[in-house]
């Protein structure tokens, strides 16, 4: 079964917004290119740039716990380093967050936009060393979102669901509804990059929040446990070859026949 890319989205600063872009050059072992550099501890972490492991979400500010990141709306630029972010009712905001003068400014600016309720300690903005990558798991490097999947969801829940909610890198169409959730472990080509599928993605409460109202409006976890029996929705892939993925690329899925032996092997 073969799809084609959609749409293709980086997002920079973890939690806040999904950046478009046109292609992706990816690389075995790397992160998606500037794609969860940041994350914003939500009071200490324990994250060790010099050892760095894997944290839990809920240790940064992220919407399934804080709905009002979604009011910010961040841009990245590759050439300047330079991170922009505007709210409404708030300054611009504009700084390099390799710098820690400029990764201050945003922990203060950052204080000024959110709830004090939600804020549980000094929010301070943590780089990913090398290759690591903030990602909800240490080896999801690539996340895809079955754009059929989302409009079988959105006809069962009445609603037309934006699919930016599930904050995926990649969207695909044309495969089937669902089918995605049996090919853990299968190879995949995206565009001219080969890899493996990791896993289905378990959602939580940040797919509860509208991106562009940053409200808690609908929970989706319940109605995908309410309608399939699972809370899952997108793939994680690992790339085990290199390669660029382009928006309109093909997306071979796996086949998930069985490949009998010839009679003389």
């Amino acid at each position: 079964m073969t799809g084609h890319v959609a749409a293709i989205f980086r997002h920079p600063v973890k939690g806040f917004t999904p950046e478009t872009l046109p292609n992706a050059d990816l690389t075995p072992g790397e992160g998606f290119p500037f794609d969860r550099l940041w994350a914003v501890e939500n009071g200490p972490s324990g994250f060790d740039p010099a050892a760095p492991a894997f944290v839990p979400k809920q240790k940064f500010t992220v919407l399934m716990s804080i709905p009002r990141v979604a009011a910010a709306r961040t841009h990245y630029e590759e050439d300047t380093g330079l991170l922009h972010a505007h709210a409404e009712g708030m300054p611009v905001f504009s700084g390099k967050l390799a710098d820690e003068a400029g990764r201050e400014a945003f922990s203060a600016w950052l204080t000024r936009l959110l709830p004090e309720d939600d804020v549980r300690g000094p929010l301070k903005v943590v780089k990913a060393p090398g290759a690591w990558r903030f990602t909800d798991h240490p080896q999801g490097q690539v996340s895809i979102v079955n754009l059929a999947s989302i409009r079988d969801l959105s006809q069962k829940m009445g609603v037309e669901l934006d699919p930016l909610r599930f904050r995926a890198n990649l969207y695909v169409d044309g495969w089937a509804p669902w089918v995605e959730n049996e090919w853990t472990g299968r190879p995949m080509m995206l565009g001219w990059a080969k890899a493996e599928v990791f896993k289905p993605i378990v959602r939580c409460a940040a797919t509860h929040v509208d991106p562009t109202t940053a409200e808690r409006d609908l929970d989706v976890v319940k109605a995908l446990f309410d309608n399939y029996g699972h809370m899952n929705c997108g793939i994680y892939l690992k790339v085990t070859a290199p390669g660029r993925v382009s928006v309109g690329d093909a997306v071979t899925s796996p086949d998930a026949r069985p490949v009998e032996a010839p009679a003389w092997a």
